[in-house]
């Protein structure tokens, strides 16, 4: 399921405010939202000084798109106020994952702008066109935009545990650290909550992304998770949780090369205290943590342009159930087509096409994980999978990951493979039509077309969506899914995802050459 750096963040969060007075607030309402960069080694000596030295008041640079002009507010002065001095206790006004439906925008823009939302994760105020100096990102291991990549790895060594600082870093008076428990029910509802309220945001409030617990629970707790590398921030008074940050580990291939790294993911602020520049502290804290743990590299996505992405793709959108998509105005009926035309139009079999698919079951595993295993070989940056690995992220959980195998009828053997994982959104406003509560979307995941095309495994793997009752399909042009998108009537969408790595240097690569999906 998606990152700016912290000084760019901290800079459009409120300039000179300070992460020290929880009780002063500004309502800034950001434009676009951003995702969470990777950790970077902190050493003991001078962290908190450099904290100071990234906390400058000048805007980011260059970091975020341009979206549709609003009115301004104008900002009110800093006063006392209750809800914040209960850590933003006051209820937040809804978040919505989707921007609004406007006549004469067709699905793809909307899923193209859905998706925008959801590979970031802060709201941004967009930067003016003459300020693109990334003068934080200058500072960072990371490549410049012109820079030519001639040697492939690690661009600053490791730090020795011993260098490192030991505690939490610093949080002034009203706010304190705290690790979720996610095992625990209690502290899994606050991180639902949270996002759910706090999220990603339109200002129109029609959908609302809605992260199942369950989803959490898959997209945090991989083999070899940290409860460690699950921080939060809490309010002194009441204890409420106002701020969240994760990290997972990956092993991870690029080029010839593989590695451990950390994910970074679910970076969120309560929307009451943007202003008080808690996401940088954040990321310093999960850095702070991967790099105990001796992680000194991450990967990343976002979807706007900073130093230095290693490739560009783009999410293609294919409607399943163009009529409700229509009657909640999530799209629109083109000019000169009916409703019946348009439910023709993608209209889909009942039944598969390809002999011998199934769901797949964990006695499954070693075969499917070893197909998909040598299906990512051919790509330049792909996950190295085990079977624990491919058993958690590829097992069905209803709700959550669908996946199914193709079964040689007569030998037996599995020659393919197709997945997709179930992202819904909340319908905000309230239908009589039942089922009309709630937007279901399929992003695919990891498909092996083997002895199959990949355009035929592919439409199978809409009509198993279909037949899930999900409403539109979701797939960006990476691996060989470019073979088969304007076929199946998938549009495409109008925004970028980029894929950026920290602190370690790779050639820019094309779409199709990445193996890689990142939640």
């Amino acid at each position: 399921q998606i990152i700016a750096n912290m000084a760019e963040q901290e800079q459009q969060d409120g300039g000179d405010v300070k992460v020290s007075n929880p009780t002063t607030t500004t309502e800034k309402q950001e434009d676009d939202a951003i995702e969470q960069p990777p950790p970077a080694a902190e050493t003991e000596k001078g962290e908190d000084d450099k904290e100071e030295e990234d906390g400058g008041g000048e805007e980011a640079e260059g970091d975020a798109p341009k979206k549709k002009k609003k009115k301004k507010k104008k900002k009110k002065p800093a006063a006392q106020s209750t809800d914040t001095d209960n850590g933003g206790e006051a209820q937040a006004s809804a978040a919505a994952a989707v921007p609004p439906a406007t006549g004469g925008v067709p699905l793809d823009n909307f899923m193209s702008q859905m998706l925008a939302n959801k590979i970031k994760q802060l709201q941004a105020t967009p930067a003016t066109p003459e300020k693109k100096d990334y003068k934080f990102w200058k500072t960072q291991p990371v490549p410049g935009l012109e820079e030519k990549i001639e040697v492939e790895g690690p661009i600053e060594p490791d730090v020795p545990k011993e260098e490192l600082r030991q505690e939490p870093l610093t949080l002034q008076k009203g706010f304190e650290w705290d690790t979720v428990d996610i095992e625990d029910p209690k502290q899994l509802d606050e991180v639902y909550t949270l996002l759910y309220e706090n999220y990603v945001e339109d200002d129109d409030n029609m959908f609302r992304f809605d992260y199942s617990r369950d989803f959490l629970k898959w997209a945090l707790q991989p083999p070899g998770w940290k409860k460690f590398w699950h921080p939060c921030v809490r309010a002194s008074k009441n204890k409420k949780m106002l701020a969240f940050i994760s990290a997972i580990p990956a092993h991870m291939r690029m080029m010839e090369k593989s590695q451990m790294l950390v994910e970074i993911n679910f970076l969120c602020v309560h929307k009451k205290l943007r202003s008080h520049r808690l996401a940088p502290v954040l990321i310093r804290e999960i850095t702070r943590r991967a790099n105990i743990e001796g992680i000194f590299q991450a990967t990343y996505t976002a979807g706007i342009l900073i130093p230095k992405p290693i490739a560009k793709c783009r999410y293609w959108h294919r409607s399943l159930n163009p009529r409700k998509l229509i009657d909640v105005k999530f799209s629109y009926l083109p000019r000169n087509m009916t409703m019946a035309k348009t439910v023709k139009k993608y209209m889909l079999p009942k039944e598969t096409l390809t002999p011998g698919i199934r769901e797949m079951t964990e006695d499954d595993v070693p075969k499917a994980c070893a197909l998909l295993v040598e299906y990512l070989q051919q790509f330049k940056i792909a996950p190295v999978f085990n079977e624990a690995d491919f058993k958690h992220w590829l097992v069905p959980r209803k709700g959550v990951i669908y996946a199914y195998v193709v079964e040689d009828p007569e030998t037996k053997e599995i020659t393919g493979l197709t997945s997709f994982y179930k992202l819904p959104s909340t319908i905000v406003q309230k239908y009589e039509m039942p089922g009309y509560e709630t937007l279901h979307a399929a992003y695919s995941y990891y498909n092996v077309p083997g002895k199959t095309s990949i355009k035929t495994l592919m439409k199978d793997a809409l009509i198993l969506a279909k037949r899930e009752k999900f409403d539109v399909f979701n797939a960006l042009d990476l691996m060989e899914n470019s073979e088969y998108l304007q076929d199946l009537l998938f549009g495409v969408g109008d925004g970028n995802l980029h894929y950026y790595l920290y602190n370690y240097r790779m050639p820019e690569i094309k779409a199709g050459d990445v193996g890689l999906v990142l939640l």
